[in-house]
């Protein structure tokens, strides 16, 4: 949840005003994001590029993807990936992202903003094989495993092996003894570990273990009545009054994505008109961080009361 802290009020390189926030919604804007391997980067979109996941190995397979083609001209680019949100590159060892990183970003965003086609109407998609990377978090005790297909189509998180029974995966996950919470959302695992262990220690050995359980095509998680039920009590706007509305919608199309993008989510709970409280929960990444007050405080609170003057006063995470 780093993108919203700041010291007094919203920085330049999160949303400044609110004039700056409509300004950047009329175009697409990448950010730069590095991962865990140094010959993959990441481009995060500020909206919704593309359904499902689509992966090139070389121009051949990109005969349907345009921009794929335009990338793969670049003498460097290795293998492209398509998700979601974002656009993952893979490079070959004769540059580093460092030298052309800012060049590639502007050049995707002026195909994107000039009507280009990232997947054509023809859907010749080839089985995508399964790819598994991981990214570190704003959470030092959390690590985001991203796939590149989809996993689920809601999010779950389970705090202990118990509340897991609806995820097979997430069940086999805490037969590693230092795994201690799980949340998992469209794409990707965020999983928060016990100080027993350091990441660099078993970091491979759970991304193998998650890439074998997808590519063997085994169940990630059941929607049950139960959790249809708790999802529908946390996402409903009906009965709520024009405020509440609002918060929803705010944190839905601006922070949200962020918050994703971090391997964490938000979730709207209430309103208190009264004292003009926020009451939101934290999960996966964001769920314990030690930036967490600071992002609530100085980042969304911040926001709300710009974009919704004189209804907010403060915003507060609860445990759910």
């Amino acid at each position: 949840m780093r993108r919203f802290f700041v010291s007094h009020k919203i920085p330049k390189y999160v949303f400044s005003t609110f004039a700056q926030i409509l300004k950047k919604m009329e175009n697409i804007s990448l950010k730069i994001e590095k991962t865990t391997s140094d010959t993959i980067i990441k481009y995060t979109a500020n909206s919704i590029l593309t359904s499902g996941s689509h992966q090139f190995n070389n121009i051949d397979e990109a005969k349907n993807s345009p921009l794929a083609q335009q990338l793969f001209h670049l003498p460097f680019v290795k293998r492209v990936l398509f998700s979601a949100n974002f656009i993952a590159l893979e490079r070959f060892s004769i540059i580093e992202w460092s030298d052309v990183q800012e060049e590639v970003k502007e050049q995707i965003e002026s195909f994107l903003n000039n009507g280009g086609v990232l997947i054509s109407q023809e859907n010749t998609q080839k089985k995508v094989p399964v790819e598994i990377y991981s990214e570190v978090t704003p959470n030092p005790a959390v690590l985001k495993f991203v796939a590149n297909k989809k996993l689920v189509a809601t999010d779950f998180e389970f705090k202990n092996i118990e509340e897991a029974k609806d995820s097979p995966l997430a069940t086999e996950l805490y037969n590693f003894p230092f795994v201690k919470e799980i949340f998992i959302s469209e794409n990707y695992v965020s999983i928060t570990k016990f100080d027993i262990v350091e990441w660099s220690d078993v970091t491979i050995e759970i991304r193998s273990f998650i890439k074998q359980y997808i590519a063997d095509g085994k169940t990630v998680a059941v929607q049950t009545e139960a959790t249809k039920a708790t999802q529908n009590v946390l996402n409903t706007n009906e009965n709520l009054d024009d405020v509440s509305k609002q918060i929803i919608s705010i944190l839905d199309e601006y922070i949200k994505p962020a918050v994703a993008a971090d391997g964490g989510n938000i979730l709207f709970q209430s309103y208190e008109e009264d004292n003009q409280i926020v009451n939101v929960i934290l999960q996966g990444a964001c769920s314990g961080c030690p930036s967490s007050t600071i992002t609530l405080k100085n980042g969304i609170e911040n926001m709300l009361k710009q974009l919704i003057p004189g209804k907010i006063e403060g915003v507060v995470a609860v445990n759910y």
